[in-house]
């Protein structure tokens, strides 16, 4: 019996959308791409509930027929390419004839388009592939997709879509980046009737402008090389705008995103010892090549590209960077103008034996506070003020041992000054029991704690034991809401992307709870008035909170509160190198003994170890 057979269109086409249509964000792009490969000058993006109850693009290309609108949702129906030549030849976004397709099969599409050269258009109507509709009607030239319900036929992939917010930022961030290539076309971006973007056509640092606001534009440098390999413009960050995370990092070809981890660490390479490592620098940068030259054709999402000359481009993008960079740093040249300058004499050649060097006299029988000195009038008796303190601010000063010595015309330490010194003497008992003495911490190479227990000896990481600490401190708070604000004299202005706006704007209820005092001012803008007690740069704070957020996985709250609890508490922990008192050595050994894990840290790391009293002796035996 033949047990293989031809899969039904229906299943085929879901099979298909699995690669093409993974969020709504993946349809968004689609269309977008599609509109402005026909030639759109305006396109306005409307989504509602992050795309699961709606998705509407509609642009003012060139439209469609009606054969061409019925014909345009059949798998790899397409008038990008005709031969498969074309691959190598290709000016435009999409080619594969597969997105409309995908599109249709895991939702229901309503497609409004209309030609320049007809009077009326045609309204299509499609439910998971099948045509269930198709009627003349009135409408602009261009098109307008409208999109709902998204995955209703297949439950499995609903419901893996993750929360309104994590999906909204992908829904942005796909947006930024077709509006970033596409500077002469104007673009909107709503949410639940919420005007999100608003992006005026002008030229490529208007549009960042626009997106990420004035002041990334102030820390950005041009960048332009013309090869007859590629043609490199674009901007790149100066060398104080790094941050540890959520730089803008772009990367363009032919008008097209792509993600190259070579070529981005081609830029990072022009930074090398400019920045501290790990830290990132925004750019926006745009290659044009010959299409013959590279292979788009890798992946249904077009994002990953292969180069045929990739290793002499990554020179080119290093060397262009770095000329960006030698600009900015206007490194000083010789100046050989000389006119008007004074005439500084200078040796030359003769014999030396008759000038000889000058002396510094001093009055070591001066003393400004006696009332004898010449030149100066009496003052008070300060020397009465101050009768025994010269004694006692010596004593116990290792560092001041010798005036002690010269004062009081003694000296207890040896000529030899690598003679050993005396050991101090013992602690007095009254002074230091036997039950304290027992419980006294040691600061080793200002990173460990080392204390003696019952069964050995125990090291303890400071920092790792601090970030705990806090971390159950913050999420205490957060469950409780009782944190305490500390007002700033002047509140900070916090500027965002909108992809990053709308995060905040999310999880702002739970930032508040750890103590911020954030406003919304409209926009993409925040205004900090007040931050919990102690905080410094609480605008880093924010940004790197958002950051953390951004790539959270699930919508539950516990999950979101240990990613903004971890956040402040890896901010205000003590660093490496941080030197200790007995007394802070005491209380954080105290502190983290009370928490409810004190063996790790949040990320899991080992906070505490202890080396077992036979390990030591076996080391001595």
């Amino acid at each position: 019996m033949d047990i293989i057979h031809l899969l039904p269109d229906s299943v085929a086409n879901q099979i298909a959308a699995g690669e093409v249509v993974q969020r709504p964000a993946s349809v968004i792009k689609e269309l977008m791409e599609n509109a402005v490969d026909a030639g759109a000058s305006t396109i306005d993006v409307l989504v509602q509930d992050a795309g699961r109850t709606s998705i509407q693009v509609i642009d003012d290309g060139k439209g469609m027929s009606e054969t061409d609108a019925r014909m345009a949702f059949e798998r790899h129906a397409t008038s990008k390419i005709l031969h498969a030549e074309d691959l190598f030849k290709l000016r435009t976004m999409g080619f594969r004839g597969e997105a409309l397709a995908s599109i249709a099969a895991v939702a229901q599409v309503r497609l409004t388009t209309r030609t320049a050269e007809q009077e009326l258009g045609v309204r299509l109507s499609i439910d998971g592939s099948r045509f269930v509709g198709q009627e003349v009607c009135s409408c602009p030239v261009g098109a307008n997709f409208e999109v709902s319900n998204l995955f209703f036929n297949v439950p499995a992939r609903r419901k893996f879509l993750k929360t309104n917010q994590t999906e909204l930022s992908n829904i942005i961030q796909d947006f930024e980046r077709i509006a970033l290539v596409n500077p002469s076309v104007t673009f909107s971006l709503s949410s639940n009737g919420n005007n999100l973007m608003q992006l005026p056509a002008g030229s490529s640092l208007q549009r960042i402008v626009n997106i990420f606001g004035k002041k990334l534009s102030e820390q950005l440098l041009p960048v332009q090389v013309e090869t007859t390999l590629v043609k490199i413009s674009g901007f790149v960050g100066k060398p104080d705008s790094a941050r540890k995370k959520g730089a803008a990092q772009y990367l363009f070809v032919n008008g097209r995103f792509m993600r190259h981890p070579r070529f981005h660490y081609a830029v990072m390479e022009a930074f090398n010892h400019l920045i501290p490592e790990g830290d990132q620098v925004p750019y926006f940068i745009f290659f044009q090549v010959d299409p013959a030259a590279i292979d788009v054709n890798i992946h249904p999402t077009k994002t990953e590209i292969k180069f045929e000359n990739e290793q002499e481009i990554w020179s080119i993008i290093v060397a262009a960077v770095r000329d960006a960079l030698g600009k900015f740093n206007a490194v000083p040249t010789i100046d050989f103008d000389v006119e008007g300058r004074p005439d500084i004499p200078t040796y030359q050649g003769g014999d030396l034996s008759g000038i000889k060097a000058p002396r510094v006299q001093l009055d070591v029988s001066y003393n400004p506070f006696s009332t004898n000195s010449q030149n100066r009038k009496p003052v008070r008796q300060w020397e009465k003020l101050f009768e025994g303190a010269r004694g006692k601010e010596l004593e116990g000063a290792r560092g001041k041992e010798q005036g002690a010595r010269e004062y009081n015309g003694e000296s207890d330490i040896p000529d030899n000054p690598l003679a050993p010194c005396p050991l101090p003497p013992a602690p007095n008992d009254t002074l230091f029991p036997e039950a304290d003495r027992s419980s006294q911490h040691f600061q080793f190479k200002g990173q460990y704690i080392l204390t003696a227990v019952q069964s050995g000896l125990m090291m303890v990481d400071q920092r790792r034991a601090h970030i705990r600490i806090l971390y159950e401190r913050y999420m205490k708070q957060m469950q409780e809401h009782n944190a305490a604000t500390q007002g700033l004299l002047f509140p900070e202005l916090l500027e965002l992307s909108p992809s990053d706006a709308a995060v905040l704007t999310a999880i702002l209820d739970d930032v508040r709870a750890l103590g911020f005092d954030i406003s919304p001012l409209g926009g993409s803008s925040f205004s900090i008035g007040g931050t919990p007690s102690g905080q410094n740069d609480p605008l880093a704070v924010v940004q790197e909170m958002v950051e953390s957020v951004k790539v959270q996985d699930g919508g539950h709250t516990d999950a979101l509160h240990h990613k903004l609890a971890l956040v402040l508490a890896r901010h205000n922990a003590i660093e490496v190198g941080e030197v200790l008192s007995p007394v802070q050595m005491e209380t954080l050994i105290g502190d983290l003994f009370q928490c409810e894990n004190p063996n790790q840290s949040p990320s899991g790391q080992t906070i505490l170890t202890i080396l077992q009293q036979e390990a030591i002796d076996k080391m001595f035996g």
